[in-house]
């Protein structure tokens, strides 16, 4: 396979945050028209107030600022973008926190989306926030230059954007799938019986021949995944699952317990990454096919948040994404099956206890 320099700086892989943050500010330094941000998590800490100094800087210059950041992951208060305000940016939050008697209805579903776009050239899309917190975590984020997906990229923007103080955006048309010759871009959304990417994602599964490769913080399939994975593995398709061996959210790591010894005596192949939090959402089928996405593989991101999903075959995305997964594996550990069976009572009760809460996480 012939890669020449210039697709691979068109499509270029970031796991490592500070490499990731680095690459986003030079970028933002050098815009000369606008900064758009959708995140699910903005944080008021170090690493927010650098790229907060910059927009500061850049809305000096003249250039357009526009933030669309989540109620629950950021927080609610404009406090911290007022200095953006003062200067001219435009800085929504969605769906502000409501409470009383429909506090989990309406709260429940959150923008998760993670998106950057700087001029109309430049995008990155995955599985990062804007946090010092999360420096340390591996992640899968791309970096892309081309000029047919950015157009998407801003048309997705702005449909979240003049939509952000609605219930739902179901005003802006039904969730769909947004065409570049061989990419596919997934917006979703909020749906129980609609799941455009869990259903994309059971397509490409159903059609693996070689193998599968998922990386997701948090793992909770439902019914029809789970079948999917074993049906693969039946096949003859090499299944692998990684996951961080402590996430960040304690009560899903109970609650994921509950299946992955089934899943491993159906003969999916389970890893714990072991160096820090792996944050990553990412699938690979049969070393062609790929999907950087901000969604988990969990019930909430699938039925009840915002999420995107790039999916395509882009030959330059290949190497760089087998070398993300192949470095990823060489610090796992496997998952092992006699001590999951020998487990503790008191561990077998929290799972069945927890478990139908599991859309809550």
């Amino acid at each position: 396979m012939i890669i020449n320099k210039q697709m691979q700086e068109n499509f270029k892989i970031f796991d490592d945050n500070l490499l990731l943050f680095e690459s986003m500010l030079s970028d933002i330094r050098k815009s000369k028209q606008s900064v758009w941000i959708e995140i699910f998590r903005f944080n008021k800490d170090a690493m927010g107030e650098k790229f907060r100094s910059l927009l500061l800087e850049k809305l000096k210059e003249g250039i357009e600022v526009k933030l669309l950041v989540d109620a629950w992951g950021t927080g609610r208060d404009k406090t911290f973008f007022e200095p953006l305000i003062k200067e001219g940016a435009e800085v929504r939050i969605y769906r502000k926190m409501k409470f009383g008697k429909a506090f989990l209805a309406k709260n429940h579903c959150r923008n998760h989306r993670k998106l950057v776009i700087i001029d109309s050239e430049i995008a990155y899309i995955g599985s990062s926030n804007i946090s010092a917190y999360c420096l340390n975590w591996r992640e899968l984020n791309v970096r892309i230059k081309d000029e047919d997906l950015l157009a998407i990229f801003r048309r997705s923007f702005k449909d979240s954007y003049r939509s952000f103080e609605r219930y739902s955006f179901k005003n802006i048309g039904s969730k769909r799938h947004l065409h570049s010759g061989e990419w596919v871009f997934i917006q979703d959304f909020p749906n129980i019986y609609r799941q455009k990417i869990k259903t994309k994602y059971e397509r490409m599964i159903s059609k693996a021949k070689s193998e599968i490769i998922i990386e997701t913080p948090y793992f909770l399939p439902g019914h029809n995944l789970r079948k999917h994975l074993c049906e693969a593995v039946q096949r003859g398709v090499n299944t692998i699952v990684v996951m961080p061996i402590h996430s960040d959210v304690k009560f899903v790591d109970i609650i994921r317990r509950h299946y992955l010894g089934i899943l491993h005596q159906a003969g999916v192949k389970i890893y714990f990454y072991t160096q820090s939090n792996l944050h990553s959402k990412g699938l690979m089928i049969d070393n062609q096919i790929f999907s950087i996405s901000s969604a988990n593989f969990d019930y909430r991101s699938f039925r009840y948040q915002y999420e995107l999903a790039l999916i395509g075959e882009e030959t330059s995305m290949i190497p760089q994404l087998r070398q993300h997964f192949d470095s990823t594996l060489k610090h796992c550990t496997s998952f092992n099956y006699q001590e999951w069976k020998n487990r503790s009572i008191f561990k077998r009760l929290s799972e069945v206890i927890l478990l139908p809460f599991r859309y809550l996480f």
